[in-house]
């Protein structure tokens, strides 16, 4: 999806969540900053030469889901890239599961990102209005491979392919770097592991604008399917990824 598209559906989330774009900036300027050299340089074009043909799936990280059942696909299909969603990047590397590519904005269990990237997955960091803290912390302790995003127009050293929480935001970014298709594993817009009444609200209010934005992906044209548990692959509504298969 072009950024001109998917700019005004951002601008109703940060509206209804009450996000000032000039924290987005400080918080881009913070990151551009933390980022060496060579992980500054064309993040899309990178993350392209590892995702762009492939069938991607991206791993969420909805309660109970675990890793993505492999060992469900046929014998003799091509490998998938695996794009991790933060959190689920433990998920997958508990599983023996080496991410592909781990979207992150440094909210999760940033050590077993840092181990993935180590070992050569291509973590791309997100900036937002509430994470400098993190970007400083923790973005000069990556020794792998780098890449930065934030929530305004792109360019040669951040991207913007669309996208607002980990998980939708890898799907965007799958879509942009040319997947043959996309498949999500361990999304869930309804239940939310929080305690606390007001996180608890937010982040449903958070979720229901991911799933809107993964509603405009497919409705783009992006191939997006969902990995049901029982293995079937089944078209995201409105979406172009062909029939539901197993």
């Amino acid at each position: 999806m072009e950024y001109s598209r998917w700019a005004p559906l951002y601008r109703r989330i940060a509206t209804d969540l009450d996000l000032p774009f000039a924290r987005e900036e400080a918080a881009a300027r913070t990151l551009r900053r933390a980022l060496p050299p060579a992980a500054r340089d064309d993040p899309l074009g990178r993350a392209a030469d590892r995702l762009r043909g492939r069938e991607v799936v991206v791993v969420g990280l909805a309660p109970g889901a675990g890793p993505p059942p492999f060992w469900r696909r046929p014998a003799g299909t091509d490998p998938v890239a695996l794009v991790a969603a933060d959190g689920a990047a433990a998920v997958c590397v508990r599983a023996g599961l080496i991410p592909t590519v781990v979207v992150t904005d440094l909210d999760g269990p940033v050590p077993t990102e840092i181990a993935a990237n180590a070992r050569g997955a291509l973590v791309v960091v997100h900036a937002h209005g509430d994470n400098v803290p993190a970007l400083e912390e923790w973005v000069p302790q990556f020794p792998g491979p780098l890449a930065g995003s934030w929530a305004g127009p792109p360019d040669r050293e951040l991207l913007d392919v669309g996208g607002f929480m980990d998980g939708d935001r890898g799907a965007y970014l799958a879509a942009a770097a040319g997947a043959r298709r996309i498949l999500l594993w361990g999304f869930d817009f309804e239940r939310v592991d929080a305690d606390d009444p007001l996180e608890r609200a937010r982040k449903r209010r958070k979720l229901g604008w991911a799933e809107r934005a993964l509603d405009a992906l497919a409705a783009d044209g992006a191939p997006v399917a969902t990995w049901e548990r029982d293995g079937r692959i089944v078209p995201y509504p409105g979406g172009s990824s062909g029939a539901s298969t197993r």
